[in-house]
């Protein structure tokens, strides 16, 4: 079994949002993005999406995007991405989806023989640029909500178990400073972080290692449309 990671997927099957205004690397992304994981995904692996799935304001323009990655091979593992306003209930998504190959997140975890993955969305850290005292209380509670994901698995934790955390946001600022969320990272033995948001120019590398956990920016544009391995 392989983890592959990749987010920021911006789909617009139902509006009118075309990606390659922010550029002509974006032109047939999509295209380019299933090609390379037709091309590296057995049915068997896993892939994990960091949020920002889809442009969609409605629930069911949303499902229409998801279903656009239906026939592609491996079990999917979302988050909810601060674009994605079609997402609002949980329970709902679950009993909707598209697919049995599809897993959603949200401030909690699923297993997979002795892999877990936990996910929630985050939010902006402190240390960023603009930062407000808005941010603060939505950092705060956000951190809360991954705390939830890590008491939860608690009683189903087995020693061996290898843990992966997906959070949208970058789990730390621009000088990888320590946040509440790589606290609990720490606390909580996970080995490898994905992450995504960004896009453009940034000091945010590919791959960053800290304090012994592996994290990953899987922002599509980043990765040049192509899914990372991370395990």
């Amino acid at each position: 079994m392989k983890i592959f990671a990749i987010s920021d997927l911006h789909l617009s099957g139902k509006v009118d949002k075309p990606m390659d205004i922010f550029g002509l690397g974006w032109k047939d992304y999509f295209d380019k993005i299933k090609d390379d994981w037709q091309a590296k995904v057995s049915d068997d692996d896993i892939v994990l999406v960091a949020g920002d799935i889809s442009w969609a304001m409605d629930f069911n323009d949303g499902l229409f995007d998801l279903s656009t990655l239906k026939d592609l091979p491996g079990k999917k593992v979302f988050i909810r991405g601060n674009h994605d306003f079609w997402w609002h209930s949980i329970s709902k998504l679950r009993a909707s989806q598209p697919d049995e190959t599809f897993f959603f997140l949200q401030n909690d975890f699923v297993k997979f023989g002795n892999l877990v993955i936990c996910g929630s969305r985050g939010w902006t850290c402190p240390g960023m640029q603009d930062y407000t005292a808005q941010d603060e209380k939505l950092y705060l509670r956000e951190v809360e909500r991954f705390r939830l994901a890590f008491s939860k698995l608690k009683n189903d934790k087995n020693d061996d178990d290898i843990v992966i955390a997906i959070i949208h946001y970058p789990p730390f600022n621009g000088k990888k400073e320590n946040s509440k969320f790589t606290d609990m990272f720490e606390e909580n033995d996970v080995s490898k972080v994905v992450y995504g948001h960004l896009h453009g120019e940034n000091n945010y590398p590919i791959k960053t290692q800290k304090n012994g956990i592996d994290y990953y920016l899987t922002s599509c544009d980043k990765l040049d449309f192509k899914l990372i391995q991370i395990l």
